[in-house]
């Protein structure tokens, strides 16, 4: 929805980003955190795509309202890979959809934050996830969804180059070409790495952009951890008409935690407490 008091980010004047480097930078603390309590999760991908959901959900691109979060005008986000909830559900504290303290208890019984995301429990989450490759058809349904009733929200959904191996996705991509779904945009975690180590050696993808593209997508390929181009890109897909959109965002797993980055070990392992520890000092975080 487009208004004097909430404008597109084409006429928005770009965000201060040394600001939302300072929120990624202490949304990734709180992933660690909440990982290290747990005693479960993943942190690679989490950490991966920090700064490419900061970008869109601080960066002026959602069009949510956290006291109100099932108002049908809102924009969508699908969070496709949902193995990487941990970096969803920081976003959404600091939204203002939950207390910061939930995030505390996730993966405990009875919790609101599970390990994979479940709207029937945590407010802001709008698509139950896990099963990889059916988040981002819902997403195309949500889209198609809102233009059979004339609404003009948007669906964002994140995904990721693992999650390119099931064969739903393609499905989805041949459909959104198709019928010109103009109001999705896919965000994926090009990193390299999935559970069982790195994609090239368990299903070499060659290049997944020139894929999208060949299906009919309008494709940008962009370093993930830029928030400037994340930014610039977003803008651009925006003004796409006739196509979905697809950002590949090339990411590093684990991004700003050395010992995690680039290895696959990371994937799925949470930090101990002196990990933690080590993790937060390179942060410049400080120990809760």
């Amino acid at each position: 929805m487009t208004t004097t008091e909430n404008p597109t980010p084409s006429t928005r004047m770009a965000p201060d980003f040394q600001d939302l480097a300072k929120i990624a930078n202490e949304m990734r603390g709180d992933v660690l955190r909440m990982l290290q309590l747990a005693g479960s999760g993943h942190p690679g991908g989490s950490l991966g795509m920090t700064d490419v959901f900061t970008t869109l959900w601080f960066g002026g691109f959602m069009n949510v309202d956290p006291k109100n979060p099932t108002w049908e005008d809102r924009d969508r986000f699908v969070l496709s890979n949902g193995h990487i909830c941990p970096i969803l559900y920081a976003i959404l504290a600091r939204k203002g959809y939950f207390p910061r303290d939930d995030l505390w208890t996730l993966r405990t019984l009875g919790s609101p934050l599970q390990g994979h995301p479940d709207f029937h429990f945590t407010k802001g989450v709008d698509c139950c996830t896990g099963s990889l490759g059916n988040g981002v058809s819902v997403a195309l349904g949500m889209a198609l969804g809102a233009r059979a009733q004339g609404k003009d929200f948007r669906v964002y959904a994140g995904t990721s180059d693992g999650e390119s191996q099931e064969g739903q996705v393609w499905e989805m991509a041949s459909a959104a070409a198709h019928y010109g779904v103009d109001n999705l945009t896919l965000l994926m975690d090009r990193n390299g790495i999935q559970i069982d180590g790195f994609t090239k050696d368990v299903m070499d993808q060659g290049d997944l952009g020139a894929k999208y593209e060949s299906f009919g997508w309008h494709v940008q390929s962009v370093d993930g951890h830029d928030m400037k181009a994340l930014h610039a890109a977003l803008v651009e897909a925006r003004e796409v008409k006739g196509r979905p959109q697809m950002i590949v965002c090339n990411t590093v797993l684990g991004k700003g935690v050395s010992f995690m980055e680039n290895e696959p070990k990371w994937h799925g392992v949470a930090p101990d407490e002196a990990q933690l520890k080590k993790a937060l000092v390179e942060l410049g975080l400080e120990q809760e």
